[in-house]
């Protein structure tokens, strides 16, 4: 597939097989509960940071705001500050951030489609 930014990189830093490949950190980092519940509640439109925590039940406001800055830095996530008073943030996904988006809704879909199948063979196990 080709991006409009083109990976200039080694193939080593491609390579998510090698532990200390660039692609291997950046899945690591955004490949986490979080990150994935925050990319499926901005999937659905622009959110400031209060909507942003309601939608994602759980989250610290701590482990928002890293997970957010993580985003951010990918260019997943774009944060646009207006200069009111009080300042507004809001949070919105970049085409790179929608492109990941259905991939995990995918997963979201896996998931549900699979959680009898799961919670029956977890039950197997620890019987």
């Amino acid at each position: 597939m080709v991006t409009k930014h083109q990976f200039t990189g080694s193939p080593e830093d491609a390579d998510l097989r090698r532990a200390d490949s660039l692609a291997r950190q950046i899945f690591s980092d955004v490949a986490n509960k979080w990150a994935f519940l925050i990319i499926e509640a901005l999937g659905e439109g622009t959110l400031r940071f209060s909507e942003l925590r309601g939608e994602v039940e759980g989250v610290s406001h701590k482990m928002l705001t890293q997970n957010l800055r993580m985003l951010e830095r990918y260019g997943l996530v774009e944060r646009t500050v207006h200069p009111t008073v009080p300042p507004r943030v809001e949070y919105t996904l970049t085409e790179p951030g929608r492109a990941l988006r259905a991939t995990v809704d995918q997963m979201c879909g896996w998931t549900h489609r699979y959680l009898g199948d799961i919670e029956a063979a977890r039950r197997r196990f620890d019987g």
